[in-house]
């Protein structure tokens, strides 16, 4: 049973850093990372994600591709809360010289399976990640992709999902953090998706979907997920841009912008660990 309090209390971890290293770097993207810190902690710490911090390169471990590369930050906190570095490196974020980029480097940063953040291609990688490994017979090894519902606009993510119902990938788990915003605003304005779920289902997925900021029923939902057979699964998580600071939640301006110093004593004060979780 996975301990959801401690789930809790690294999902505010990983807030307040995301919160910190962008203000440190003056510039980066608060919104998606924040509204994707539930599923990331579920991932990383509630036993979903079989990963080895000790051995980045481990081969039983399960594989993250974080297609949505710009939200890096949520990334680079899990992997400092897990161990895969030191945290003094998150105040290097962005710097001219430091593993941690602006998107996702596999060759810089340990922990980080593939560089990303052209939009849209995350899935297609992770599909020739889960043929790769499911060509092994007994092979469980999962392979789980996190995409923004602003990157579904890519026609190239639906040549995957083809791909990956008719060749019954049952060890990839797509999760979609609809957050309802994108860089150009309402994700329904700028090119209306309808029903996310149905759509997947639409194109051979069984789809599950859950509220993205309820630590309990992530965890359900990404077991679930992982456990489907005979094809791929899609968990679709209903999030809140910016979720846990108030000025930021629901906001598209704040999909990539540093806050001010202020704005940053405001944000880290509202994520308070002795207040409990940020969900």
């Amino acid at each position: 049973m996975p301990d959801f309090e401690l789930i809790r209390e690294k999902a505010t971890l990983m807030r307040r850093d995301i919160v910190e290293m962008i203000a440190e770097a003056r510039s980066g993207h608060p919104g998606g990372s924040l509204s994707a810190a539930d599923i990331v902690a579920v991932l990383y710490f509630g036993g979903l994600l079989r990963h080895d911090p000790a051995d980045p390169n481990w081969p039983e471990r399960d594989r993250f591709v974080l297609s949505k590369g710009h939200a890096a930050p949520v990334l680079y906190a899990a992997l400092a809360e897990a161990g895969y570095f030191g945290r003094d490196h998150l105040k290097t974020l962005r710097k001219l010289g430091s593993m941690l980029q602006g998107h996702p480097d596999s060759k810089k940063t340990p922990g980080v399976e593939v560089s990303t953040g052209s939009l849209g291609q995350g899935l297609s990688i992770s599909c020739g990640l889960a043929a790769g490994l499911g060509s092994k017979p007994d092979d469980d090894r999962t392979v789980f992709c996190l995409m923004g519902d602003g990157e579904l606009q890519e026609g190239q993510v639906w040549e995957a999902a083809m791909f990956a119902s008719h060749h019954a990938l049952e060890n990839l788990v797509a999760i979609v953090d609809e957050n309802g915003l994108q860089i150009d605003g309402a994700c329904t304005e700028v090119m209306c998706l309808g029903h996310v779920a149905q759509k997947f289902i639409a194109f051979g997925w069984h789809a599950i979907e859950v509220d993205g900021h309820d630590i309990s029923a992530l965890c359900d939902a990404l077991a679930a997920a992982r456990a489907h057979e005979g094809g791929p699964a899609v968990v679709v998580a209903h999030t809140v841009k910016g979720k846990g600071v108030s000025f930021m939640e629901g906001n598209a301006g704040w999909h990539g912008k540093a806050p001010s110093a202020e704005e940053t004593a405001q944000a880290l004060s509202e994520l308070s660990i002795t207040e409990g979780s940020a969900s």
